[in-house]
C-alpha cells in the first residue's frame, strides 16, 4: 500500500510540473500567436518578479537596486515589470538590454547601470542555500536529541545520501584528506542537487533556471578551481610547471608545461560546461514538447492540437521523470570529479629506487 501511495505522489508531483510548464506555454498564447524563442527565453532567464503559483501574470515584487548616473535608487520591482518607468528606470523589452534595468538619459537614451537587484534567479540561490542549511541541520538536531539512534523517514534518507556519498566516493578517492574536504564537497553536491529539483519546479519556491545559468556553475566551478590550485602540494606544482618528461619536452619549447597549465583551466570549464549544458538541456526538451500543442493547433486546428496534446503531454512527463534522475547524477557527477581533481592536487613526491 506504502509503495502504491508513494508512486501516486510521485506521479502527482511530475504531473504538477508539466502543469506548470504548459501554464507557462499557454500563457504566451491568448494572442493566436507562438513565439517558441520568447517563451524559451523568458522561462530559462532571468526576472526582476518571481511567479507565483497558476498565475503567471502576478510576480512577486523583488528588490530593484542600481547605480544610475545620479547616484543609488532602490525600489520594488513592480515599479517597473508593467513597461512603467520609475525614477528614470524602466525594462528594457527588445532592445540591446532585453530583459534588463535601463536608464534613461539625456536624449533619451538607454544605458545600463550597476545593477545589483536581487532577482528571481539570486532570490532562489538564497532559498536554495537556506534548504541545505535546514537539511543539515536536521541531521544534527536528531542526533543532538537521540543519541547515537538510527535516525527515521527523511532524516534517515538524507543521512543515506551522506554516508553514499562520502564513503563510497569522497573517502576511497581522498584517502586521508577526505574529512578536511568533505564539508565542502559534500555542501556542493547538497546545493546542486537543490538547485537542480527546484529548477524542475515551475511555480514558486521553484521556476528559477539556476543550473541552467552559465554564471551559476561558474562560480560553483571557480571555488573548486581555487580549492584545487591554493591547497596543491609542491609536488603538483612541479609536475606542472616543470614535468617529469624528456628535456626535448620543456625545453627550449615548453611544449608539456604549456599543455599542464592549460590542463588547470579544461578543469573547471568542464565542470561548468557539463552541469550547464545538462540541466539546460533537459528543461528546453520539455519546454519545447509543451510547446508543439500550441505550434500544431495554430497550424492545423484543434482537432491535430488535441491528439498533439496527448503525446506531448506524456513525453513531458518522461522527460520530467528522466531529469529528476538527471538533477541526483550531475550534482554526483560535479562532487566526484570536483573529489578527483582535488585529490589529484595532493600529490605526493615520487621516490625512484
Amino acid at each position: 500500500m506504502r509503495k502504491v501511495l508513494s508512486a501516486i505522489i510521485a506521479l502527482v508531483i511530475v504531473a504538477l510540473m508539466a502543469f506548470g510548464y504548459y501554464r507557462a506555454a499557454s500563457h504566451h498564447h491568448g494572442s493566436g500567436e507562438v513565439n517558441p524563442k520568447e517563451i524559451i527565453y523568458e522561462h530559462l532567464g532571468d526576472a526582476y518578479g518571481w511567479e507565483i503559483p497558476f498565475a503567471h501574470d502576478v510576480r512577486i515584487p523583488l528588490p530593484v537596486i542600481v547605480k544610475g548616473n545620479d547616484g543609488w535608487h532602490c525600489f520594488m520591482s513592480n515599479k517597473v515589470t508593467g513597461g512603467e518607468t520609475y525614477e528614470g528606470f524602466k525594462i528594457d523589452h527588445g532592445g540591446e538590454h532585453n530583459g534588463k534595468i535601463v536608464q534613461i538619459v539625456d536624449g533619451g537614451k538607454e544605458v545600463r547601470p550597476l545593477d545589483f537587484s536581487i532577482t528571481k534567479n539570486v532570490a532562489a540561490i538564497f532559498v536554495a542555500a537556506l534548504i541545505v542549511i535546514l537539511m543539515v541541520f536536521s541531521i544534527r538536531n536528531w542526533y543532538k536529541k537521540h543519541g547515537m539512534k538510527a535516525p527515521r523517514k527523511g532524516t534517515a534518507f538524507l543521512e543515506l545520501i551522506v554516508d553514499y556519498v562520502y564513503y563510497d566516493t569522497i573517502r576511497p578517492i581522498m584517502g586521508k584528506d577526505a574529512p578536511k574536504y568533505a564539508p565542502y564537497l559534500l555542501t556542493v553536491f547538497f546545493f546542486i542537487l537543490t538547485m537542480n529539483l527546484m529548477g524542475l519546479i515551475v511555480i514558486f519556491p521553484g521556476g528559477a533556471n539556476l543550473t541552467g545559468n552559465l554564471a551559476v556553475t561558474m562560480v560553483l566551478a571557480l571555488i573548486t578551481f581555487f580549492i584545487i590550485n591554493l591547497t596543491g602540494t609542491k609536488e603538483y606544482w612541479k609536475e606542472i610547471l616543470w614535468p617529469d618528461v624528456p628535456m626535448a619536452l620543456k625545453c627550449p619549447v615548453p611544449m608539456m608545461p604549456f599543455i599542464e597549465i592549460l590542463g588547470m583551466f579544461t578543469k573547471p570549464i568542464a565542470l561548468m560546461i557539463r552541469l550547464f549544458a545538462n540541466m539546460m538541456g533537459g528543461h528546453m526538451v520539455v519546454l519545447v514538447l509543451m510547446l508543439l500543442i500550441f505550434i500544431f493547433t495554430s497550424m492545423f486546428g484543434a482537432i491535430v492540437g488535441g491528439a498533439t496534446t496527448v503525446f506531448s503531454l506524456a513525453f513531458a512527463l518522461f522527460m520530467l521523470a528522466l531529469d529528476t534522475l538527471v538533477s541526483f547524477i550531475q550534482a554526483y557527477v560535479f562532487t566526484i570529479l570536483s573529489t578527483i581533481f582535488i585529490s589529484m592536487s595532493h600529490v605526493e613526491p615520487h621516490h625512484h629506487e
